[in-house]
């Protein structure tokens, strides 16, 4: 399979306050490329989410914003390319928030959250958070909530799954955004 897995972190609650992403970038069923940056987002940091992320203000305070990040990475987001994430609904809506508050175009791609995919094919797993998923399928995970690892788990979620399922059984996960 070829795909790119992403992740973000955020600032708060709003949809626009990314702080971190990362893309783990999938060729023929293994991960050839990765990237990773931190984000200045244009709004405030809420306490819970540095305690869930370690990201502080200080942290970002050099770092680019959005449009400067997006630019290097938008060619990865056109109609034919498959974007994974392990939370898709969020990590889309952090994706076209973000895109939206800097009045940048909305691309179109194809989606897949590995949650779904992870509850038809372990509906026995206690439950299908990304931490709990990768420590069943023996799959490294070296600091949940850290963009770069966790996107980098996704990927490997649904390369198992692929290879333990059939791509065939993973079309129907797939959504055009």
């Amino acid at each position: 399979m070829n795909f790119v897995a992403m992740d973000f972190e955020t600032a708060n609650h709003e949809k626009h306050s990314a702080v971190s992403v990362a893309l783990a970038v999938v060729r023929d069923d293994q991960v050839v490329d990765e990237f990773y940056s931190l984000i200045q987002p244009e709004t405030y940091f809420s306490a819970r989410n540095t305690a869930i992320h370690g990201i502080h203000e200080q942290d970002v305070a050099n770092a680019p914003k959005f449009p400067e990040i997006w630019a290097k990475v938008a060619p990865l987001f056109t109609e034919e390319k498959l974007v994974v994430a392990h939370n898709a609904p969020f990590d889309h809506g952090v994706l076209t928030g973000t895109l939206a508050y800097y009045g940048i175009e909305q691309p179109h791609y194809m989606l897949l959250d590995t949650v779904r995919s992870s509850r038809k094919f372990f509906p026995d797993f206690a439950n299908h958070k990304l931490n709990t998923v990768a420590e069943n399928l023996g799959i490294t995970l070296a600091h949940h909530h850290n963009a770069l690892d966790d996107a980098v788990a996704a990927a490997n979620i649904l390369i198992y799954q692929a290879q333990h399922f059939g791509t065939e059984n993973i079309k129907p996960f797939v959504k055009n955004k």
